[in-house]
This record gives C-alpha cells, structure tokens and sequence, in this order.
C-alpha cells in the first residue's frame, strides 16, 4: 500500500499499474473507446492530466482543445509510447503528489475507466474482476456524482448497484418528471455506463422501450 502523508492510495496505485499493463498489452496503434483515439492517444491523455496542468481545461472547454491537442501530439513525440506508459507507472506527479488524498480521490476512478476504454475496445475482452474494495469505491465515487455524469440523459435514471460488501445501492439521476428508465448492474459497470460507455457496460434497462434506447444512445459522463 502506498501512502502520502498518511492517506492510502491504495486503490489508485493498483489501477494506475493497471492502466500502464493494458497499454503495454495492447499496443500504441491499438484503438480505444475513446473516439479517434489509440492506445497511443490515450497514454499522452493521462501524462498530460498530472504533468501539463496548463493544457488541462482544453479537455473540457471546447474553446481551449486545439492547444490541448497540441500539447497532447507534443508529448507523444517527447516521450514515445514506451516513455508515456512509464511516465504514468512512476506517478503519482505535481498535485497529485503534494494534495494528500487527491491522487486517490481523482484518479481510481478515472484509471478504472481508461483500462476500461483499451480493454473493452479489444475483440475477445472479458470482464476484470474487481475487488468488493474496488466496487466501494467506485460506488461512492458514483454516488456523488450520478446526477453530474447523468445531466444530459434525455429520461429519468434509478441505478441499482448490485453485489459488493454493501449489498444493493440506489443512485438518480436525469430529470425528474420524464419516463424512468431502471440501470442495474455491479457498481463498476454503472460507473463505465454513467461515463458514456453504454454500449460496453454489462448493465440491464428495464423500462419503456423508447426511452431505454434514449438513453443507451445519450451523451452521458462529465
């Protein structure tokens, strides 16, 4: 277990080593489910997140994308493939460093996701199969912030999280007054869902036809 200054990283430091094995299995051409990205693409994202603060709201703020692009394409040329995906095994970097809690509280749940976006683009993939920890996690990290990563659901969502040490869970989010759709799934595969992985979640709907298949095709995540 890693620590800073007395708080866990624990499960941050198990998913960034995740994250760097699936890069290193899949390879820098290999595609991810993040659109118009390689492996490659992927790896120079998460270096960018910790080392390059200055590039970092382009990743949101469309205004600002073309010098995140930019900077993006910079590193992947500074470090090549192998260099990013070790840049990213020896984090945590910058403020993720210093701020006690921030690389745990940060970036478990977005390393989850992106070995998710390399594994899950691959033919052949199977689930991982994540600790009752993992889940707990990944559950109050959702929990928090379902009715941010569900904003632009087009129908109301009920999340039923299943399994782990807590049992079932209920999360909501989308509008109130709308049909209502019922997610169910183990706590990972509705963060993967919520994140806008829809079609790669192992979660079932049950609801109106119509409005599930609003939802499945919606722009969720933050």
């Amino acid at each position: 277990m890693c620590s800073i200054t007395g708080v866990t990283t624990l499960h941050a430091r198990a998913e960034r080593d995740a994250v760097c094995d699936a890069l290193t299995v899949a390879g820098p051409d290999a595609p991810t489910l993040c659109a118009g990205w390689s492996a490659f693409d992927l790896a120079a994202h998460l270096v960018l997140r910790e080392r390059r603060l200055d590039a970092m709201p382009g990743i949101s703020l469309k205004p600002l994308a073309a010098y995140t692009d930019k900077v993006q394409r910079s590193l992947k040329a500074e470090f090549g493939f192998e260099g990013l995906v070790h840049a990213v095994r020896t984090g945590p970097t910058g403020v993720y460093r210093v701020v006690p809690g921030f690389d745990e509280l940060v970036n478990t749940m977005e390393f989850f996701v992106h070995t998710e976006d390399i594994r899950r683009a691959q033919p052949d993939w199977v689930p991982r199969e994540s600790s009752p920890e993992l889940e707990e996690v990944l559950w109050r990290r959702l929990r928090a912030g379902a009715r941010l990563m569900l904003r632009r659901a087009p129908v109301a969502v009920v999340l039923h999280r299943i399994g782990g040490h807590g049992g079932h869970g209920v999360a909501l989010g989308g509008p109130k007054r709308a049909p209502r759709v019922e997610v169910t799934g183990r706590a990972g595969e509705l963060l993967l869902f919520c994140f806008g992985r829809q079609a790669h979640a192992r979660v079932d709907l049950t609801g109106e036809e119509r409005a599930a298949n609003a939802l499945r095709s919606a722009r969720l995540g933050t």
